[in-house]
């Protein structure tokens, strides 16, 4: 049986505003259920309402860590942009 990891990089979005959150974990479960009860980080504790919209999972750590990055910058912003075009439509 194969003993790994995975690192998650993860978007929430907001319900009464629309915004996007992103963040990194190694328990992607958890770390939502966090965020959800405003214990997770400032952005996510001073607004209610969020929702995970989109995953990514990874067996490297430095990957994940290097995604989340990649997606808080300005290309990783429209890269996501273009991603999720029908979900945000729809919000």
């Amino acid at each position: 049986m194969y003993n790994f990891s995975m690192y998650y990089v993860y978007v929430l979005q907001c319900d009464a505003d629309g915004t996007l959150y992103i963040g990194y974990s190694a328990d992607l479960k958890t770390r939502v259920a966090d965020h959800l009860k405003g214990k997770g980080g400032r952005t996510t504790m001073l607004k209610k309402g969020w929702r995970l919209i989109y995953y990514e999972a990874y067996l490297n750590k430095n990957d994940a860590t290097g995604r989340e990055k990649f997606l808080k910058s300005g290309s990783g912003w429209r890269y996501l942009k273009k991603q999720l075009t029908n979900y945000l439509a729809k919000s």
